[in-house]
């Protein structure tokens, strides 16, 4: 869906160039075709000095360690080369989308982003709130059903077209249905398009109050018809034969108390490889194409898809599975999981990550039978390497983080259960 959304983004820049002439083909013509020569030599300076001068400056302006500067360098590198398109007779819009595409490239693409975020979220209220206010309500009510069959248009034809998309690339299961229903609305980058439009002349202003109106109400129910994508795939599957789940390495007895591993990122990589010199049945499940690509080369048995998702579960073998191990990091992620675990495995063990320690609570009263706090584990050993150097004893330091440990994860246990937390004072040797 990003990718797509990505590639729609791009088809405005051709757009933003034809559209003001559009009002009067045949004498805006030759225009037109000047401003096509003038956008591609705008275009291949952008890309020339993007990829020369803008990194040079960027490194420049980084080595002075001013967030203050940075960000000041990033908003005037987008305002700038905006404004420069826009003197040499391009859009606004054009100058600042390139920059920003430019910039999202450098080597200084995240910190840039972090910086910009706050400059972001304001100028997207301005956007946004500006649209709301170029909406006019009497139109609304007097072509209401205009605009109904627009959105009705919009959201079977787009729907439609994204879903065929994603079936020719060789996507299947609820994933054209998903990007269809996700995909279909009227995107923002239209009040642009339309404003653009509007100002040169080449569309009525009924019709950009049409625009306006569809596109708005089309990303309001975005979320909602979104939502529909699992009822109505899990409706598919009980009228048509289920499509087989893409599985990489995966062998053709049928598994049995072996282990299922959600997530193949570093945590669950490292896991697997254990598993794998140990020679125990397990299975993964990941979603990241670049992480199955890698799981691909070295050999791991995974099943491509959402572990959240009842269908891989039960792929995955979840009603016959020993133990399973939740790497995933976001929290709603690990508990829809768990839920729909636990309902084909009441029994099954299941050992889950989480950052959080108010999740720990959450997850206890889940069913998890341990969970496990990478950052806390991680600086605990690295307290138990630097006690080892100060020469406390071996027995001593195992005392203290067996405390430590206790006392954070403290709050899983229930009221009846003793809190082994203890307070150990250490002492050195000598």
């Amino acid at each position: 869906m990003i990718g797509m959304l990505i590639v729609q983004d791009l088809a405005m820049v051709p757009l933003l160039i034809i559209l003001p002439q559009i009002s009067d083909l045949e004498a805006g013509l030759p225009e037109l075709g000047f401003a096509a020569v003038k956008a591609i030599a705008v275009l291949f300076g952008i890309v020339v000095v993007g990829t020369k001068i803008i990194p040079i400056i960027m490194r420049y302006v980084a080595r002075w360690n001013s967030s203050e500067l940075f960000l000041l360098t990033i908003a005037a590198l987008g305002l700038g080369v905006g404004y420069g398109t826009y003197l040499l007779g391009l859009s606004f819009a054009f100058g600042a989308f390139i920059a920003g595409m430019v910039i999202s490239e450098s080597e200084h693409s995240h910190r840039a982003l972090s910086n910009i975020l706050p400059l972001r979220d304001l100028f997207g209220l301005f956007f946004f709130a500006s649209v709301g206010m170029l909406l006019d309500p009497t139109f609304i009510f007097e072509n209401i059903l205009l605009i109904m069959s627009v959105v009705l248009l919009v959201f079977v034809g787009k729907g439609l077209l994204f879903s065929i998309i994603s079936r020719i690339f060789s996507y299947g299961n609820i994933i054209p249905l998903a990007v269809g229903l996700s995909c279909f609305q009227i995107g923002e980058l239209s009040f642009i398009l339309a404003q653009v439009g509007f100002s040169a002349g080449a569309i009525s202003s009924d019709l950009h109050a049409l625009v306006l109106a569809s596109a708005v109400i089309t990303m309001a129910l975005t979320p909602f018809i979104s939502n529909l994508a699992q009822p109505l795939y899990k409706m598919k599957q009980r009228w048509f034969k289920s499509e087989p789940v893409q599985t990489i390495n995966v062998p053709e007895t049928t598994l049995q108390d072996h282990v299922v591993i959600a997530g193949v990122g570093r945590v669950g990589q490292y896991i697997s490889n254990v598993l794998k010199q140990l020679d125990h049945h397990f299975i993964t499940i990941e979603l990241d194409q670049h992480r199955i690509d890698q799981s691909q080369k070295a050999g791991t048995p995974m099943i491509i898809g959402d572990a959240s998702h009842p269908l891989i579960l039960k792929a995955a073998g979840i009603p016959r599975a020993k133990l399973l191990i939740i790497a995933v990091p976001a929290f709603i992620t690990v508990r829809t999981i768990i839920e729909h675990a636990k309902e084909m495995n009441p029994d099954l063990h299941i050992v889950a990550r989480t950052q959080d320690q108010e999740n720990l609570r959450v997850l206890h009263d889940m069913g998890v039978y341990e969970v496990v706090q990478p950052e806390f584990e991680a600086g605990l050993e690295i307290t138990r390497q630097a006690l080892i150097h100060l020469d406390f004893s071996a027995d001593t330091i195992q005392k203290f983080t067996d405390a430590v440990r206790d006392d954070l994860y403290a709050p899983i246990y229930t009221a009846t259960e003793e809190n082994p937390s203890k307070n150990i004072e250490i002492e050195t040797d000598s």
